[in-house]
């Protein structure tokens, strides 16, 4: 029987917390930022979590 295997990108992008939790980063923050205002780049550095509704796909993509 074969594995599954750990889908790679994923893993470098979200980290699971210890209560089960999906933590990340935001998006829109690489480039074009000259466009966006002070207030939405100071929002996009912080961390978010996940919604419990799509965290459960990429649960089972980081777990195995």
């Amino acid at each position: 029987m074969g594995k599954v295997k750990t889908h790679r990108a994923s893993a470098k992008r979200f980290t699971l917390t210890g209560t089960g939790k999906v933590k990340m980063f935001h998006n829109q923050h690489r480039h074009n930022t000259g466009k966006k205002t002070s207030k939405r780049k100071r929002w996009l550095r912080q961390g978010a979590y996940m919604s419990e509704a799509m965290a459960q796909n990429v649960r089972e993509m980081i777990q195995h």
